[in-house]
Order: structure tokens, then sequence, then C-alpha cells
């Protein structure tokens, strides 16, 4: 069975609908506890106010002959009640459950009309709301009465609870403002987190109610810290590959030196394959250089320019794409991702296949080769650093294995996609997508 999620509410809006319940039980009930006991106490007041007039009607009445009674019935309507006396009319009909009250109420404050067959029920002519009824007189004749005022009835009245909801709702909306401006810094604190993820250091203005000023300066103590271990790393990095370089240059010259062919090349491909691999590995960690900032480049001019590279070398290489296609990117960072995915796939297929596939909301570049492929279920594995397949990548591969992370990182920090998928034909695709900046 699957579970209902609930609507995810922010801080504030949990605030505000606290606040909002809150209110909103607190006015329903005092309204409605207000409604009844003004409904109650306007009751017992009809009832005191009609039980002492039917007495006096009925006493009248009584002492009257049977022929005076009716102009005597007329002569004792007021504005309030009518009333009409009748000997032939049937007597009125029971009580109606909801005057049970108002009934005791009539019958405690006048205790003579217990005998009287006393019968109430409520009229509603249009919106209002009146009681009739009628009594029986010791002759078997009968009083009727009517209320010419409208009494209170026993509906709720929602219209009142309505009113008295407006300067809540009003107050909420006042509240939520004010909330608002208070849990501004966390909103702030909230943008610069997402910020500082991708790199850029975002101090945030320490401002607000004291634990949210707490929480701010230990994010900016925090950013300071980071900061600090990177550049540190940094700078150890570049400090470790310039050193191992030196040697590695000298070594190369002392090379060229010896004369043994074929001892000189093995030493000189050795060379060549650490000197790869400290590249590589400073690549990856990000230990050559300041991160450079974007900038305007002719992705075109450079995807033809890496297979020319390749083509000069004597690789079968081949690009497809129009001449021209300017795009935003960081322009070394960008070139060394191409330039690893088509040694890549020259390496391992032959042959390579660059294409640049420009749209109005975002570019395509694809590099596609001939060779065995990638296992569909090690797809995603291979691009994790320092990781080879030797079931479907041979382990001639100069380097650390670091070629195709360092293109997801590359292509990561433009904010694109890089996709690797096998063909139907055979060999493998890398596609990389950069929406426009």
């Amino acid at each position: 069975m699957r579970s209902l999620r609930r609507p995810a509410l922010g801080l504030l809006g949990q605030v505000v609908a606290i606040l909002l319940l809150t209110l909103v039980i607190e006015f329903g009930a005092s309204t409605l506890l207000y409604e009844r006991a003004s409904r109650f106490a306007v009751r017992d007041d009809e009832a005191n106010r009609l039980a002492e007039h039917l007495v006096i009607s009925r006493r009248l009445l009584a002492e009257r002959p049977a022929a005076q009674r009716e102009r005597m019935a007329a002569e004792l309507t007021t504005d309030r009640y009518a009333l009409r006396w009748s000997e032939a009319l049937p007597a009125p009909p029971p009580i109606a459950p909801a005057l049970d009250e108002m009934q005791r109420q009539v019958i405690e404050w006048e205790p003579s009309l217990a005998a009287t067959d006393l019968r109430l029920r409520v009229q509603t002519p249009g919106r209002r709301s009146v009681v009739t009824g009628g009594l029986r007189l010791d002759d078997g004749s009968w009083l009727y009465f009517r209320t010419l005022e409208p009494v209170a009835t026993i509906n709720l009245a929602f219209e009142r609870i309505a009113l008295a909801m407006v300067p809540a709702i009003a107050l909420m909306v006042l509240g939520g403002i004010l909330l608002r401006r208070v849990l501004l810094p966390l909103r702030r604190l909230a943008a610069a987190a997402e910020r500082v993820g991708h790199g850029d250091v975002v101090p945030v203005e320490e401002d607000g109610p004291g634990e949210v000023r707490r929480v701010i300066g230990a994010f900016n103590r925090m950013q300071d810290r980071i900061q600090a271990l990177i550049a540190g790393r940094t700078q150890a990095l570049a400090a470790v590959g310039h050193d191992l370089r030196t040697p590695l240059a000298r070594l190369h010259l002392r090379t060229e030196s010896l004369p043994q062919l074929e001892a000189r090349e093995a030493i000189a491909h050795d060379v060549a394959e650490m000197e790869s691999m400290i590249t590589s590995l400073l690549a990856f960690l990000g230990g050559e250089a300041e991160p450079e900032p974007p900038s305007v480049v002719d992705l075109a001019v450079m995807c033809a320019t890496v297979i020319d590279d390749a083509q000069d070398r004597g690789a079968d290489a081949e690009y497809e794409g129009p001449d021209h296609c300017e795009w935003s990117v960081r322009r070394l960072g960008f070139k060394r991702a191409l330039v690893n995915l088509v040694e890549n796939a020259l390496h391992y297929g032959e042959r390579a296949r660059l294409t640049l596939l420009p749209g109005d909301a975002a570019l395509t570049i694809r590099v596609e080769d001939d060779g065995p492929g990638i296992p569909d279920d090690q797809l995603t594995r291979v691009l994790e650093p320092f990781v080879r397949l030797d079931p479907a990548r041979g382990r001639d591969t100069v380097g650390f294995g670091l070629g195709l992370s360092i293109v997801q990182l590359a292509v990561a920090a433009e904010g694109g996609t890089l996709t690797l998928s096998n063909r139907a034909e055979g060999g493998l695709r890398a596609e990389i997508v950069l929406p426009r900046r």
C-alpha cells in the first residue's frame, strides 16, 4: 500500500500554519460559546415574558363570557404577541422537540401553566423564526398565541463566526509578512550554501535572531576553513608536480645520451608515461592552476583543432559539424576533456569521430569509436576515478585511469552532463550535453 506524501512546507509555512490553526480553533470555540450563551439568555428572557403574558391573558379570558373572549383576545394582542381565542378549532400540534427547554422555562416561571396542556412550535416564514402555540382554558376552549418578533434559533451563527475570523486572517497575513522578514537571513544562508557547493565563496551577513546569527557565523567560518584546506592542497599539489617534473626532465635529457637505442626508447617511454600520470593526476585534483573563469570560445574550431592534432600523428580521426560555434566554457579544462575523449577512442577503437550538434537551448558533442565498448552494467562505474575495466579495456593504459573522470569533472563545471552508451553497430559513444549559459 502506497503511503501518501505530505506536502513539503518551509519553516515560514509551518509557523504560519500552526498559528492559523491555533487562531481558528480559538476564535471558533469562543464564538460558538458566545453564540450559545447569548442564545440561551435570549431564550430565557423570551420564556419569562411569554409566561407572564400567557398567565395574564388566560386569567382575563377565563373571567369573560364566551361571546366576549374573541374581542378580548384581540385587545390583549401587543407588539410582541398576537392572541386569538377559539372554541371550535382543533388543538395545536404537540410541542416541538426544539422547544422543550423553552416550555420548561415557561412552566418554571409560571407553574399554573403546567395544567393547561401548553404546546409550542417554531415557524420560519422566510428567514424569520417565530414561536407559535396554544394553551387550553378551563372550559376546554383554546387560546392561541404567536410571537411577532423573531427569536433566536438553534442554528449555529456561521456568519458571526466568519466575521470573527476576518481580523484573525488579517493578523495572520501581517504575522506572515513579519515572519518572512525574520526568516530572510535563513534564505540567504540557504542560497549561499548552494553556491558554496559549486566552488564559490559567499560570505553571508550575520543578521536576524541570535540563533540565526550564530548559525551564519559558523557557516562563514566553515567556508574559510574549507577554502584554506583547498588552497593548501592546491599549493602542495603544484609543488609536488613541479618537483617531480624536474627530475623527469633531467632523466629525459640523460636518456638522449644513452648509446643503446632499445634502452633509450624504453626509458623514454617510461618517462613519458610518468609525465602523463602526473599531468592527469594534477588535472583531476586541481593542482595545476587557479580555476579559470568561463569565456566565449569557438567550440567548432576547438573540436577541429583536436581532430587535426590527432590526424597529424597519423590517427584515423574525423570531425563533423559547423565551421564556427561560439559557446561559453572554461577553455583549457574543456579542451582537455575533448582531448581525453578522442585519445580514449583512438586507443581502444583505433578510430574516432567527433560530432558537434549546436542547438538553441543546448549543445551536444559526440565522440564515437569502433572498439569493443563497455559492458552495460559498467557504464556508470567506469566514470569513477582510478577504475579500469579489464575485460573491456586492456591494462596497457597510460595514466591512473582518470581520463573519463577528468572529462566528467570538466563537463560538470560547465553545468552539462556526460553520458556513455554502446553503439548498436559496435563501439562506444560518449555524449556531452551543455546548456546555454
